[in-house]
């Protein structure tokens, strides 16, 4: 079939600021389907039925229309953060046309003389604004995507209640468009409650390189709230290490404590997703303010004790198992659930959880590293060294394809 769907990006120009291409298909449309904004900028002489999305938002109903010519209007370029990626999924490439505006971060970059590639771009439509703090880092340059008119002032909030408050914010109303305005401040001194509803906020990251997190695994112990129940810093980095994230994989942290694992796993790629198990209340109260705090609030917290908390999960791409490696069927259940393919780490303290881990090895191969460290201390006028408890890690892969068990099309 040829493509009966084009998805066309139109910007703050309407419908004048669109190309051949673009108006033919409106043109030659049965239905147009878009927001009430943009469908009030098609003139009267375009005979499509119009119709506005659905709320809430749904695609079930324009994808009822399949063989009929339908335009789809979106925001500048639909594929990125738009429309046209949610459709792609459920239209096959050939039934599929989009002609894409520029981009709101493309015409932000354009105004500030910013190279696109030198920049992150990050979409706070539909998203936590706790999904900023992932990204900021001393000296980033950053577009936002705002989802209202009052996201700058929440931005500048946030920035300066992370210690980036003399962050350079620069909010575009209405890029491209007749209305078009620039705002500039700095975030501890942002003006204004409310701007329009369609702004883009550009933001030159400002702090202390106290406040600025590293990139590599391995973060300080004090960046995570915590009761004592923390993989410790070295420790961390190493089974990091081990667990290998890659992008777009899922990990369990059973026995997740202060969820240090997870969210370092996830701070690692933006596709990186993590599952932490967690039975005691007040460390998922940690868990909750260490993944805002640290930029990845989409790691998902299940409330409950392994093995029995894990039925029903996901099947994960690796698994951590902190603590518990000596309750019964906690070990079996996690390699159950794990991928073929797919890499166990676990670490213990105790000799019984030591002792567990030598068994499963025994039956099922893999690695056993013992961890030992120790930190110079002062005694007395001089300085001794001070050992932590060793730790062993097991490291092992479950045999197998690495593609096993993956749906079609999954990378």
């Amino acid at each position: 079939m040829s493509a009966w769907l084009t998805v066309v990006g139109i910007g703050e120009d309407g419908y004048a600021g669109l190309g051949r291409a673009a108006r033919r298909a409106l043109l030659e449309a049965a239905v147009i389907v878009g927001g009430d904004r943009h469908l009030a900028m098609l003139p009267a002489r375009i005979s499509a039925r119009r119709e506005p999305w659905p709320r809430p938002f749904d695609v079930a109903p324009l994808l009822a229309n399949r063989g009929v010519p339908v335009c789809v209007l979106a925001s500048g370029d639909p594929m990125l953060f738009g429309v046209g990626a949610t459709l792609a999924r459920d239209v096959p490439a050939n039934e599929l046309r989009v002609l894409p505006a520029p981009s709101s971060p493309s015409l932000a970059a354009a105004r500030l003389g910013w190279a696109l590639q030198e920049v992150e771009t990050v979409s706070l439509v539909g998203r936590p604004l706790a999904a900023l703090n992932g990204h900021l880092h001393d000296g980033a340059r950053l577009l936002v995507l705002s989802r209202d008119g009052e996201s700058p002032a929440a931005i500048a909030a946030q920035l300066t209640a992370c210690g980036f408050g003399a962050t350079r914010m620069a909010v575009f109303e209405h890029l491209g468009g007749p209305r078009e305005r620039r705002i500039d401040a700095a975030a501890h001194a942002w003006p204004l409650p409310h701007v329009a509803a369609l702004n883009v906020v550009a933001l030159v990251c400002r702090a202390p390189q106290a406040r600025s997190l590293p990139l590599t695994a391995g973060l300080p112990d004090d960046a995570f709230v915590n009761d004592g129940q923390l993989t410790k810093r070295d420790v961390r980095a190493v089974t990091l290490a081990r667990l290998g994230p890659r992008p777009g994989e899922l990990l369990w942290d059973v026995g997740a404590g202060c969820g240090s694992i997870g969210i370092e796993w996830m701070r690692s790629h933006p596709a990186c997703r993590a599952i932490a198990i967690e039975s005691n209340v007040t460390r998922q109260r940690f868990i909750e303010t260490n993944r805002d705090t640290l930029g990845v609030p989409g790691l998902q917290l299940i409330a409950g004790r392994a093995p029995e908390a894990l039925v029903g999960l996901p099947t994960p791409d690796a698994i951590f198992i902190g603590g518990g490696v000596t309750a019964p069927g906690v070990l079996e259940a996690c390699w159950a659930a794990l991928r073929s393919g797919g890499r166990l780490v676990a670490n213990a303290v105790t000799l019984q959880g030591e002792a567990a881990l030598v068994a499963w090895r025994d039956r099922h191969g893999g690695t056993l590293t013992r961890i030992a460290l120790s930190v110079a201390q002062p005694l007395g006028g001089f300085d001794t060294w001070r050992q932590a408890l060793p730790i062993t890690l097991l490291d092992i892969a479950k045999p197998g394809n690495d593609e096993a068990g993956r749906p079609d099309g999954e990378p």
